[in-house]
């Protein structure tokens, strides 16, 4: 029997599951989203506040001691002004339940989410990377991976409804108009490079996209910086993370991902070498993956180099994670080459 059509059917129940409760932790990530615009309206209402104070205060002492007019001291607060820390502590734990909630939903979906790829080899007799269903597969595991541990290590829960949202869009893609049942692959990828070149690939892409959304959430953030969002997207911004956070964040997963994807399109050529004699050809996908690789390494220079703004670089990032999507839907689907193995003609 080539294919075990019980792990199979497994593996597709468990990536379903996990995608249902990854929307179930969106919108919990969402209302804890609209939680924190509270919050921090209070907190920087009292800052401002207590600014204001402390400049009314310079100029009474000032006017005292300089003969000059005084000025009246501040008041004390009044009702409406006044800060109410018991209140602010409880809405502060109030959104720190939702965001408990929304963590621990996202790593039971992670959970399920690894199980859907393990099932899924075993389901193929085979590495679950012959096709693009499973090439995405994976490369939505390993994002959720990457991505619930830093944002749980960082405490940035705040990020989650930006996280989710193409993730969910994705896998339903996925399950949808990509999907496949397992089954055992063409000639040309039963070999033991398959796994080398293509996981290192896609575990190399997965943690560039998470860069790349970084980097545009930096971009949302300069445009509209703390305290001063302007707007519907100034309200967007305003739980999340300050500017130099979330570029440096880029910036580090973007060093992961240089060598990664740099070493997944070294084995392809070692294996191109082997398979078709010649170790490059410009195939649309080996052409399109050095361009994005080239983009990495542009980002990663221009962040290196004095006189360039952070802000430009970004969007070198964000281009980046352009190339990554047009290579892993377009390229896949309708440009016929070589790589042409995502199981959809």
């Amino acid at each position: 029997m080539l294919v075990n059509s019980t792990m199979a059917d497994l593996s597709d129940l468990t990536f379903r599951t996990a995608f249902v409760i990854y929307i179930v932790a969106m919108f919990m990530s969402c209302i804890y989203y609209g939680r924190m615009f509270g919050i921090i309206d209070m907190r920087r209402a009292h800052e401002a506040a207590q600014k204001r104070a402390a400049r009314a205060e310079q100029k009474v002492a000032v006017g005292a001691g300089g003969g000059s007019e005084l000025v009246d001291a501040p008041a004390a607060d009044t009702p409406e002004t006044a800060f109410d820390q018991v209140e602010y502590d409880n809405r502060v734990r109030g959104a720190r339940k939702w965001a408990g909630m929304t963590q621990s939903l996202v790593w039971l979906g992670v959970l399920l989410h690894i199980v859907a790829v393990v099932t899924r080899g075993f389901g193929a007799k085979r590495f679950p990377l012959g096709n693009l269903y499973e090439y995405i597969l994976m490369m939505t595991a390993v994002i959720m991976v990457v991505a619930a541990a830093v944002i749980q290590r960082k405490k940035w829960y705040s990020v989650y409804p930006w996280l989710l949202a193409p993730m969910i869009v994705a896998m339903y893609l996925n399950s949808t108009i990509f999907h496949i049942k397992a089954a055992p692959v063409v000639p040309a990828l039963q070999s033991y490079w398959m796994p080398v070149h293509v996981s290192s690939v896609s575990i190399g892409a997965s943690i560039g996209i998470v860069s790349g959304i970084f980097s545009l959430l930096y971009l949302l953030r300069m445009w509209q910086p703390r305290g001063e969002e302007r707007g519907f997207f100034g309200a967007l911004a305003k739980p999340l993370p300050a500017a130099k956070t979330l570029d440096q964040l880029a910036y580090k997963t973007a060093i992961i991902t240089l060598p990664l994807f740099g070493i997944g399109i070294m084995f392809g050529a070692i294996w191109a070498e082997v398979a078709w004699s010649r170790p490059w050809g410009w195939d649309a996908k080996e052409t399109v993956s050095l361009i994005t690789w080239v983009l990495y390494a542009a980002y990663l220079h221009a962040r290196a180099t004095a006189g360039w703004k952070n802000v430009k670089a970004a969007w070198i990032n964000v281009f980046a994670l352009g190339v990554t999507i047009f290579n892993m839907t377009y390229v896949n689907t309708v440009i016929a080459g070589l790589h042409s193995y995502a199981g959809l003609n």
